[in-house]
């Protein structure tokens, strides 16, 4: 049975679901995330749920078949039915490694308590942190145990000096596919304009969106 980091790492080198509009059940690599992949013409529900719920529902769906999955009223049904929550619907981003030198300096953070690795590891496992002037870079293992990125650029560095629009995010996001040997990958929210630019810019490519859901603390 193809599992879900099968569905990972396939569409990491550019191989989707067939699109046929279908929707494809896997259970849950971990208890910690449950939710909903889409890709073009082809979903994937990732529970350990019974999936003939999954089907049901989403064919009461009073949609368009192919935004069922991401619909409102299903991911609610699905949040109600697992007792779980979701905070938004991201876009799917991923990057190949890079060899060589990150392109600015980096130091890692050994502070397991420092804020961002604390929140980091509320989603991810085996959580490392580095910091740059003015920004955050945060490594960890997130669904499937998939390598995920995520950065954080300050409004201005210590110096005083404004480091938005100046292209510290796009550094550290290109930086972060040097830290690495296999494909890593970026959850943001399309409302993110910026964010969005600055990972395009760095060479992750678009690969579909994501509704996380996590358990309820």
């Amino acid at each position: 049975m193809e599992t879900l980091r099968d569905i990972l790492d396939a569409a990491a080198r550019g191989v989707f679901p067939p699109t046929d509009g279908g929707t494809t059940v896997v259970p849950q690599a971990s208890f910690r995330d449950a939710g909903v992949l889409s890709f073009t013409a082809h979903s994937v529900v990732f529970t350990d749920e019974d999936p003939r719920w999954v089907y049901e529902t989403l064919a009461a769906m009073e949609c368009d078949a192919l935004a069922a999955t991401m619909n409102p009223r299903f991911l609610a049904a699905f949040m109600e039915r697992t007792g779980r929550t979701t905070e938004t619907v991201d876009a799917m981003l991923v990057g190949s490694p890079l060899s060589g030198a990150p392109p600015l300096a980096l130091t890692e953070v050994e502070d397991a308590g420092h804020p961002r690795a604390v929140y980091a590891r509320r989603r991810r496992d085996d959580v490392r942190v580095w910091t740059a002037e003015g920004g955050v870079l945060v490594l960890g293992r997130g669904i499937a145990g998939r390598l995920e990125v995520s950065v954080e650029v300050d409004e201005r560095c210590a110096r005083g000096a404004v480091v938005r629009h100046r292209g510290l995010g796009r550094s550290l996001v290109t930086a972060a596919r040097h830290l690495v040997t296999e494909p890593l990958w970026a959850q943001v929210a399309p409302g993110n304009a910026r964010s969005m630019r600055a990972f395009q810019a760095a060479g992750y490519v678009p690969v579909g969106a994501e509704a996380l859901l996590t358990a309820c603390p």
